[in-house]
């Protein structure tokens, strides 16, 4: 069967030479390939101006990236022997990088399959369809997932991300296959855990800052912690495994801090942590109020700059953030600020962070930076893989 042409304008086939798999609406010719023609999720051949074939691609018309190459190969099509192939792939990485099998399995564009999400607790996947494309190939998804994954038990859709509203797809969470549990439980940096998989944020762990996590041995032995923006307490947990004397933990959700509280007794480290279910701004303003200080702060906001729009504003509540937090930081304490914005670039995130030091009174040091683990491998041609980041700076008096 023969796919339909997707011309680009003249000049618009740089970046997919050069490797990136987006193409935007504006670098479509319209007038040979009129959006209008295309049902969401066709797949199609990309050609240049010159008619030169650059790949496969699906795409949606209603989306401002209207298309996304999954292959560079005609004979391909996005189908059950090609998830085989990708997830393969995939999944001989992550067996090579971890002993137990908790991690990211599928990392979308650095892994070759764009719009797809897929995190492992085991026996059990969640995960998260972003694109039309994508979720037109659910059961090609599922029969490559069944052959692939060894002792697979089950599979849960997570699709309630916003960003599947800008493709033009419904919101749901449900069993994919098999019977998912509700909660389940991993182990990170020799630290158990236990997480829900149908109520928890987006695909129920966050494993991108596994290895910053780590780095947490070196700078909190006998130390008063405080973690803001703690979500199911991965930071503070893991702080007090590597001999952190006392962890303070805050967060907005409920379900949230009561999964702290769990992780805490899973862990037995309840004489150790204390949990403030508040919004972070108001509970830095108090506990600068009570005059308290902290010998390390880790603070791992979301998203604030989530479009390009957005950056002036998130800029901002960035600096804000990091200024409240320093101001509780004790004379050589070490502050880790963290970003998962991927329109915030790792300079702006350094300046904002000396900025909002000079703002608290603090003099900073950089002592370490870093980024998302290798399970969620970056497609050099794609900066925005490269999304997370993790400044440690040193705090000292002014």
């Amino acid at each position: 069967m023969s796919l339909p042409i997707l011309r680009l304008k003249k000049g618009e086939d740089r970046r997919l030479r050069e490797g990136h798999l987006w193409i935007y609406s504006n670098e479509i010719d319209t007038r040979v390939s009129n959006l209008k023609q295309f049902k969401p999720g066709t797949e199609v051949i990309v050609e240049n101006a010159n008619q030169t074939t650059l790949g496969l691609a699906y795409i949606n018309p209603h989306s401002l990236i209207s298309a996304r190459l999954f292959s560079r190969h005609l004979n391909d099509h996005l189908d059950t022997p090609l998830f085989k192939q990708r997830l393969h792939q995939a999944l001989s990485l992550r067996e090579q990088l971890f002993a137990e099998p908790y991690y990211r399995l599928v990392f979308g564009e650095g892994d070759q399959l764009p719009g797809l999400v897929i995190d492992r607790y085991g026996e059990h996947l969640v995960v998260q369809i972003n694109t039309f494309g994508m979720e037109l190939k659910k059961v090609n998804l599922i029969e490559a997932l069944q052959e692939v994954v060894p002792q697979l038990k089950s599979i849960l859709w997570r699709n309630d991300s916003s960003i599947r509203l800008h493709e033009g797809l419904g919101s749901y969470v449900e069993a994919a296959w098999g019977r998912p549990p509700e909660t389940t439980l991993i182990k990170e940096n020799d630290t158990p855990f236990q997480l829900p998989l149908w109520q928890g944020q987006k695909t129920g762990w966050f494993y991108d800052h596994r290895f910053n996590r780590a780095r947490l041995k070196s700078y909190v032995a006998d130390k008063t912690v405080l973690d803001v923006f703690s979500y199911l307490g991965a930071w503070g947990i893991q702080a007090t495994h590597f001999g952190a004397k006392q962890v303070h933990c805050i967060d907005s959700s409920a379900l949230a801090c009561e999964w702290i509280k769990k992780n805490a007794q899973l862990n037995g480290v309840e004489k150790k942590l204390s949990v403030d279910c508040a919004e972070a701004i108001p509970a830095l303003h108090a506990l600068h109020q009570a005059k308290r200080k902290f010998e390390v702060i880790v603070l791992d906001p979301p998203a604030f700059i989530k479009k390009r729009k957005d950056q002036k504003e998130g800029l901002v509540a960035y600096q804000r953030l990091n200024m409240l937090a320093l101001r509780l930081l004790a004379p050589g304490g070490i502050f880790i600020s963290g970003s998962c914005s991927m329109h915030l670039a790792e300079e702006d995130l350094l300046r904002l962070g000396w900025r909002s030091g000079i703002q608290a009174r603090c003099q900073l040091q950089l002592l370490e930076k870093g980024h998302q683990g290798p399970d969620h491998p970056i497609h050099p041609a794609i900066p925005e893989t490269a999304y997370l980041k993790a400044l440690f700076f040193r705090g000292l008096s002014i």
